[in-house]
């Protein structure tokens, strides 16, 4: 018996791929791209196109397991210079389960169910509910397994809220504090582009879809610059590589306004008609001159006049802006700053203009219906309290009223993903600390669970799947049956729902009745798309083209804010905010270097800005664990200039400590242009499968964004030493 099954990529990426999956035998044999999806286009990235060796891994975790000796074995801490004198430490073999034999025995469902199930309500009498805390994000975006019969039962339970802010929350208040909507450039107008920017944007990295339609679009002459202080695989096709200080982005988009209004190369038109605020950003601006600029982003003053006038005089011209600049201290400022040059050049009104962050805001599914916020009044009768995920080592470490005495995991990683990872590591450590972590692999995390609970992929369970890269819904059917007793995350907080008594009705629908509920929205961009036409065609593109009649029914017409249509209470985009002045924050926009950088007083003492960033061929820190994907990135490097690297007798291949006030990693030097001179970089990894047991999340911090309390991941001065030369 052969099938051939329609699937969405759930990953954390804004591509969403159509995918389709060959089952033989009920077993899964081939994956390929849908060729049918208008945007994906029939093809995979490196990562997901090796699947088949993810979801048939050995060392899937395939039965649940309860621990039975102590917490977290491996190594952390500082470094013993002693031990590693003669080289880095091995790496466990990957095809081996990477937890120390033992630690857990098998158990059945109903032994682990029952077991959560009476410790939290024995820490709810204890402590209360809001001692236990759930801990997800971004291990998959589906509708249902991403956020629905999890939320339902923590809000049910009176648990601790999460505040999900790690990756992309700085950015979105940026975006939205000007146009007031996750919404931007439909990815299939690139190709009428005639001047790109990738702004902190590494396309062939995290967005390999959108290069078809910029390869198009430079054949028939546009032009592709890059902005980023790494030099990625995009910036090494750019026709133009603008390298930038970390942290400085804000200043640059300044500086470009700046010369945009001194030159009259704005729209002026298009600024009194659809915008707040001209005036006063037009005056702010002029603290921004390009001789000024250059100081703090390290771009020529000439340079930055002269990518002002190109974008302001090339149409249509467009940002894909990603997320890179809002993970420093300024980066909800910066994505502001960014946001409102296509508002300033009237680049909104044409095919191929303005600008792509996020097209995630135009899904517009029932959330309400899916996550049942109310069920928190119904627990607690107010609302409960709230714990930036950002901040979990201090969560863990600082006796709160209540302290965190449950931790429950799923769809993350926080042993490897959050900042400040050594304070991480110690509230795990914790004895009195009852932790659950719902995984499909031994991860860093799982090193430190009391109960272990096996996880589907989405290859095992149904979905419904948004994009925010695209403005394509999908339905992603199951392919095969769940591995071993692996369960999804519906059917586990389900489960516990029954074990802790919860008799409401929306704990007993099926997945179908959950897309239903989801796809039950006011959105009229939903009108028309149910869940039989998505399991029909697999792939609907939303409706706009009802709510902008006077536009082309075509496609590539979708021009949102051609004629404003902001989703800010003005409905103009607001280049003057209000709502910022109320919070304390400049009503315009600013830029002040970041408290770790080149700029600040520690840099005397740790003079290198650090790029703690996210390896192109993992993502974040899902793929590490599979050998053929392990073999496409080298990892344990540390990225530096030449002139830093003679500074301190290093050559490439010798093994260096990096190190700050917060910890220390031995890395491997690799001295071959990625980085300008004072920027280090190095990427994100499993803890365990690193040099020394550690990543680099040892030397970042909790420091929050100025929009969003999102984490400042490139916001990191450190110091590097020769450790041991190379052979």
């Amino acid at each position: 018996m052969m099938k051939v099954v329609h699937a969405a990529c759930p990953h954390d990426c804004p591509d969403a791929c159509g995918v389709l999956i060959t089952v033989e035998n009920d077993r899964a044999t081939r994956i390929q791209g849908d060729p049918a999806h208008p945007v994906t286009r029939g093809f995979l990235c490196a990562k997901v196109a090796k699947y088949l060796d993810r979801v048939y891994s050995p060392d899937r975790v395939l039965y649940p397991m309860r621990r039975v000796r102590p917490k977290g074995s491996l190594a952390n801490g500082k470094t013993d210079l002693r031990s590693i004198r003669t080289g880095l430490s091995p790496v466990p073999t990957p095809s081996v389960p990477m937890h120390g034999a033992g630690d857990f025995v098998r158990i059945s469902w109903d032994e682990a169910l029952d077991e959560i199930g009476s410790r939290f309500r024995k820490i709810a009498s204890d402590f209360g509910s809001e001692a236990i805390l759930p801990y997800s994000y971004g291990g998959t975006l589906g509708a249902l397994n991403g956020a629905s019969m999890d939320r339902r039962f923590f809000h049910r339970l009176g648990a601790s809220q999460l505040a999900r802010n790690i990756c992309s929350a700085a950015g979105e208040a940026g975006l939205k504090s000007v146009i007031g909507i996750k919404l931007g450039t439909d990815p299939e107008q690139f190709t009428h582009s005639r001047y790109i920017i990738a702004w902190a944007a590494n396309i062939h990295g995290n967005n390999v879809h959108l290069w078809p339609f910029i390869a198009e679009a430079r054949r028939k002459g546009a032009k592709l610059v890059v902005i980023d202080p790494y030099r990625t695989r995009t910036a090494a096709c750019a026709d133009w590589y603008l390298p930038i200080n970390p942290g400085t982005d804000a200043a640059l988009a300044l500086g470009m306004m700046h010369v945009i209004f001194n030159d009259g190369l704005h729209d002026a038109d298009y600024l009194a008609r659809y915008t707040l605020g001209s005036d006063q950003l037009r005056e702010k601006v002029q603290e921004y001159s390009p001789e000024r600029v250059e100081k703090w982003t390290g771009i020529a003053a000439s340079d930055i006049v002269k990518l002002a006038r190109e974008y302001a005089t090339t149409h249509p011209a467009v940002i894909r802006l990603n997320y890179g600049v809002q993970r420093s201290e300024g980066g909800g400022m910066a994505t502001r700053a960014i946001t409102m040059l296509p508002c300033v050049i009237g680049s909104w009104k044409e095919v191929g203009g303005g600008l792509q962050l996020s097209t995630s805001g135009a899904f517009g599914l029932n959330k309400d219906a899916l996550e049942r916020t109310d069920l928190i009044e119904k627990a607690l009768g107010r609302p409960a309290r709230t714990v930036n995920m950002v901040e979990l080592g201090t969560a863990l470490n600082t006796l709160g009223d209540p302290p965190v005495k449950a931790l429950f995991v799923y769809n993350s990683n926080p042993a490897a993903v959050c900042p400040n990872h050594n304070l991480v590591i110690q509230g795990l450590r914790r004895p009195d600390l009852f932790t659950v972590v719902h995984e499909q692999f031994f991860t860093d995390t799982v090193d430190y669970a009391d109960i272990v609970l096996p996880a589907t992929t989405y290859f095992e369970h149904k979905d419904l799947q948004g994009a925010y890269g695209h403005y394509y819904l999908q339905m992603s059917d199951a392919a095969i049956e769940p591995l071993g007793e692996c369960r999804s995350n519906v059917e586990v907080f389900r489960a516990l729902a029954g074990r802790m008594g919860f008799e409401e009705d929306c704990f007993h629908e099926s997945v179908d009745q959950m897309i239903d509920a989801a796809l039950h929205s006011e959105n009229p961009r939903l009108r028309g798309i149910d869940r039989g036409r998505l399991e029909r065609e697999g792939h609907v593109r939303l409706n706009f083209e009802e709510q902008f009649p006077d536009r082309s029914s075509q496609f590539s017409d979708f021009l949102p804010f051609a004629k404003g249509n902001f989703g800010t209470k003005s409905g103009k985009a607001e280049l003057y905010s209000a709502g910022l002045k109320a919070q304390g924050l400049d009503p315009v926009v600013a830029f002040s270097p970041p408290v770790e950088s080149r700029h600040s007083p520690q840099a005397r003492e740790f003079p290198l800005e650090l790029l703690a960033r996210k390896a192109d061929n993992f993502l974040n820190t899902t793929f590490c664990n599979v050998p053929v994907v392990q073999e496409m990135e080298e990892a344990g490097l540390l990225k530096k200039s030449a002139a830093d690297a003679r500074a301190r007798s290093i050559v490439d291949g010798d093994v260096v400590r990096v190190f700050n006030r917060r910890g220390d990693i031995l890395l491997r030097a690799r001295v071959d242009g990625a980085v300008q001179a004072g920027v280090v970089s190095a990427v994100l990894h499993w803890a365990k499968l690193s040099p020394g047991r550690r990543n680099i999340n040892l030397l970042t911090s909790e420091k929050l964004t100025d929009l969003g309390n999102s984490a400042t991941f490139y916001s990191v001065l450190v110091e590097v030493e020769l450790v041991k030369p190379s052979l």
